[in-house]
């Protein structure tokens, strides 16, 4: 089965060195000016530029992401296969993707690229999420939605 959808959320679908900001667009479901806006913000502050790992990372960290090495050595295809389920973002070599529930999306066949690191979604903040869906909380406030989160 063929892993790869093509992904291209630029708003003039342009193939431009964005593939940080295309994951982190299909990572957060926000649009390509929405994630530009934020890592802009963050690239500025850290003075780095927008595709720096440091800068997607925040940006995916604030989002209720959190880092991983793989136990052993795989590519973006085998790393579809043994994650069927979740959203995760992959920092390969030079390149960054997005796996959801074992499909990666991209503008290009990225699949036989090896997995430096990887981003998932925390368990605590997906139940954050639907408790801020339902209304439990009026307003978002990031520091006291990720003390919550310590007391999930």
């Amino acid at each position: 089965m063929d892993k790869w959808i093509k992904y291209n959320p630029n708003p003039k679908e342009r193939r431009v060195g964005d593939c940080a900001i295309r994951a982190c667009c299909k990572a957060t479901n926000r649009t390509w000016n929405e994630v530009f806006d934020a890592l802009v913000r963050i690239a500025y502050r850290q003075k780095d530029v927008l595709s720096a790992n440091k800068v997607w990372g925040e940006y995916l960290s604030e989002n209720g992401y959190v880092r991983y090495e793989p136990d052993y050595p795989m590519d973006v295809y085998k790393f579809c296969c043994n994650f069927p389920h979740g959203t995760y973002v992959l920092g390969l070599d030079g390149h960054v993707v997005t796996v959801v529930d074992g499909r990666f999306y991209d503008t290009w066949d990225s699949s036989g690229k090896s997995v430096i690191y990887f981003w998932e979604r925390s368990q605590k903040w997906e139940q954050y999420s639907i408790k801020r869906a339902i209304g439990v909380e009026s307003e978002w406030n990031i520091s006291a939605g990720l003390q919550e989160l310590e007391t999930l």
